[in-house]
């Protein structure tokens, strides 16, 4: 496998490495040594990369990015009783221009995960978001993305791609795989009025703040059905990270964050995360640590990751019907988790994206909502989408 344009871990940060105690993470994985080279992937279930591009920050001052003090304190944690095999692979530094560095990117996330190898992205700038969307051009037809935000980084499509403008690119650029865009934690006094408008009028999903804070587990059946998963940590709220990454006194806690990228590692479905809008400072330990425990918390949920969604196994399941109005909602319920989902149904006269009946993840409370003669949201948005 080539992957020439990846830079090895530095040596600074495997001397630190060879001090550790033999039980930490930092023991257990491959990684990309200047001595050594990459690492054999044939039995690697998650691979680290960092992506030292932040060129299209709209606030870019010419800093460059170090991962170094992530590596280090990732390294020195202590491993769950994980079966994963995880290699870190190193660093993708800037190309001679950021779409040198964004086919890099697209090139080292297709290949992995056309391997089954789960990226997990050190950030940068978080339109390299963006060319994690495209690398998927060639793997699947549509693609469910979600992002950890304050912000939903619509912008203009029209002018030049930044930070917070990507999602505006993905959604009108060819070719068209993006079926689902849902942000987690947005702040409304982030997000202009057009912005929100435009997010309902495309039936995406939006969540703000205070109403995931207030119930953290309504995240799971989001990115149960997500694809791609990007955190952008001005999501965290100030107190919780290094002076370079303090933006809002508001946001997700340190148990928050961790416990969303929990839910992330769960899903079955997610095959690349990434972590962005790191800024590497001199006094930057909560925000390494953070990010460390971010990463490993995502990993312990990969390895806790199980098949229940066989519906083809009808033993495997409990099946519910429902009618609301002149609907009737099909609800199923695994046995093995007790997780839920509710059918979408497919509309043989509308050319929609899906050509299919479509399981949606939902939660035990939407089934509740139904009984009570409600749709849920989450239900008629999709069922909305699916009639374009």
């Amino acid at each position: 496998m080539n992957f020439n344009f990846l830079s090895p871990v530095a040596d600074a940060v495997l001397a630190h490495r060879e001090l550790l105690a033999q039980q930490t993470l930092g023991k257990k994985i491959k990684i990309h040594s200047q001595q050594n080279g990459i690492p054999d992937l044939d039995d690697v279930q998650l691979a680290i990369i960092g992506v030292q591009e932040n060129r299209n920050d709209v606030n870019y001052i010419g800093a460059d990015l170090s991962f170094d003090a992530i590596r280090k304190t990732l390294y020195a944690l202590f491993s769950g009783n994980w079966h994963t095999r995880i290699a870190d692979l190193g660093d993708i530094q800037p190309g001679e221009s950021v779409e040198d560095t964004y086919f890099a990117i697209r090139t080292a996330i297709s290949v992995l995960v056309e391997k089954n190898i789960i990226p997990i992205i050190l950030g940068g700038s978080q339109d390299l978001t963006y060319s994690n969307y495209r690398a998927y051009d060639s793997i699947m037809p549509m693609v469910n993305i979600v992002n950890i935000d304050t912000n939903f980084d619509l912008g203009d499509a029209n002018l030049p791609i930044k930070n917070n403008s990507y999602v505006g690119k993905i959604i009108v650029e060819e070719p068209y795989n993006l079926f689902n865009y849902t942000t987690i934690g947005y702040q409304t006094y982030f997000n202009s009025q057009e912005e929100i408008d435009l997010i309902e009028k495309l039936y995406f999903e939006a969540y703000r703040l205070g109403e995931i804070s207030g119930g953290i587990n309504k995240v799971e059946p989001l990115l149960r059905d997500a694809h791609i998963v990007s955190v952008d940590l001005k999501s965290v709220r100030a107190a919780e990270v290094s002076d370079n990454l303090k933006y809002s006194p508001n946001g997700f806690s340190g148990k928050e964050i961790c416990a969303i990228s929990r839910y992330a590692g769960i899903s079955n479905k997610v095959s690349s995360f990434g972590i962005y809008e790191y800024h590497n400072s001199k006094n930057d330990n909560a925000s390494s640590m953070l990010i460390s425990q971010m990463i490993w918390y995502f990993i312990e949920g990969v390895n806790c990751r199980v098949k229940d969604d066989n519906f083809n196994n009808e033993r495997a399941f409990q099946k519910f019907n429902v009618l609301v109005e002149e609907d009737e909602l099909i609800f199923y319920k695994s046995l093995k988790t007790g997780r839920w989902w509710i059918e979408i149904p497919f509309l043989p006269n509308v050319n929609n994206k899906l050509k299919k009946h479509t399981l949606l993840p939902c939660m035990h409370a939407d089934y509740l909502q139904a009984m009570q003669g409600e749709l849920p949201e989450r239900w008629y948005k999709a069922y909305r989408k699916n009639s374009f």
